[in-house]
């Protein structure tokens, strides 16, 4: 049981996970590293979803075809993406070998490329057309929700940097078309 803060690190340092009573099984911990893993990858999830949902405001700001693009480009490639995953249908982890995935998914194949990770790769390359400085912050965020997906057990390496690549990919559409123009 937790008393005190000072209690409560010295068992996250420990590795001994605080729990809610003195029995130690870990159905009934507080912290356990899967549930770090799992929280961390929802929080990283969401606050992407919201940066997007901010920087989708800051484009309608710039002008309505800024905004299209800025919806457009990462909805399309998101589109194609999917497309590719589903005619892939590449296994995951969990189907290939005997581990189960810490966030108890049981999504059957469409392993590669992790949508996720595209997902956060191609909105970080929006966030970045916007403002370097906040999009170097989500290419960091993409890299950390990649290797928590690994660790998740939910996709192999080879999915979360195919994603990434990808994401970035797409995300250089933003700067192919004032070229264009």
């Amino acid at each position: 049981m937790c008393y005190t803060y000072r209690h409560f690190f010295a068992q996250v340092l420990s590795g001994k996970w605080c729990s809610m009573n003195n029995n130690d099984s870990s159905d009934n911990r507080i912290f356990t590293m899967e549930k770090i893993i799992v929280g961390a990858d929802r929080i990283i999830t969401a606050l992407t979803v919201l940066a997007y949902i901010l920087v989708l405001i800051l484009f309608y700001n710039m002008g309505i075809v800024k905004l299209i693009e800025a919806i457009a480009i990462p909805g399309i490639s998101f589109l194609i993406v999917s497309a590719f995953r589903y005619l892939y249908n590449a296994p995951r982890p969990y189907e290939v070998s005997d581990i189960k995935p810490m966030s108890g998914k049981k999504t059957k194949g469409k392993s590669m490329p992790s949508r996720h990770t595209f997902s956060i790769f191609v909105i970080a390359m929006t966030i970045f057309y916007y403002d370097y400085r906040f999009g170097i912050c989500f290419l960091i965020a993409g890299t950390i929700l990649a290797a928590l997906r690994v660790l998740e057990r939910v996709h192999f390496v080879k999915d979360v940097v195919v994603g990434a690549i990808l994401g970035i990919a797409f995300g250089l559409v933003y700067y192919i078309l004032p070229i264009l123009h």
